[in-house]
């Protein structure tokens, strides 16, 4: 324990010192470090020989059971399903198309990519065109008075009164279709008589239109039409 030291009192003050105990400290001594060793060799692996047992194969005969299965097959009905316009009137067409008669004259006419082959009889009778009447076929006024100008050339003013035919046409469309067919009347109406012959040949019904489409150009969207211009 610090000793307490008494000091004279002064006149009206006292002073008085703070004690500060001091804290003991633990001495430590440093550890002795360890003599070194001898070294010592390691020791040689012992050898050890390994043995292989042969090992006997062992048969398994495995029976296969065979496995019945039975498939049971049920019956479908299916609903006949409706054909498109398009077919039905090609199905009427081959129908309505019946042999064709004996004593007939023939014309082939072209127009474009239009082909039609006509059938004539020196006698009374119905114009049809694929199995329909002429007049449902080219059902406009224009095209029925056109049709029957090869006939009004040759001086038939009711052709359906004098003669008859069955015309078969096929390919591009009907305005190109009915070029194709007025030729073929002309042709025909040639063969009957050779006079016939001379007057539509110098009214122009004997001569064929040889203009066809023009074909697509690179770069453009048809044979002739071009993109729009842009300046910027």
């Amino acid at each position: 324990m610090p000793k307490k030291v008494n000091l004279p009192a002064q006149a009206g003050k006292t002073k008085v010192k703070k004690v500060v105990k001091k804290k003991a400290v633990a001495k430590v001594k440093p550890a002795k470090l360890a003599k070194p060793t001898k070294s010592v060799k390691p020791e040689k692996p012992a050898k050890v020989k390994i043995v292989e047992k042969p090992v006997k194969q062992v048969k398994t005969e495995v029976k296969e059971e065979p496995v019945k299965v039975e498939i049971k097959v049920e019956e479908v009905k299916l609903e006949p399903k409706e054909e498109p316009k398009i077919e039905k009137e090609k199905k009427e067409v081959s129908e309505k198309q019946t042999p064709l008669k004996k004593g007939f004259i023939t014309g082939m006419g072209r127009r474009k990519e239009a082909k039609a082959g006509v059938f004539l009889w020196d006698e009374k009778g119905e114009f049809t065109v694929n199995g329909m009447a002429i007049e449902k076929y080219f059902s406009s006024d224009v095209d029925q008075i056109k049709w029957v100008r090869p006939f009004h050339a040759v001086g038939v003013s009711h052709p359906e009164a004098r003669y008859s035919a069955s015309v078969r046409v096929r390919g591009s469309g009907k305005a190109s279709q009915l070029d194709a067919v007025v030729l073929a009347f002309a042709k025909a109406l040639s063969k009957l008589d050779p006079e016939f012959d001379k007057t539509l040949r110098k009214l122009g019904f004997m001569t064929r239109d040889s203009r066809m489409v023009e074909r697509k150009k690179p770069f453009l969207h048809k044979a002739r039409k071009r993109p729009q211009y842009s300046k910027r």
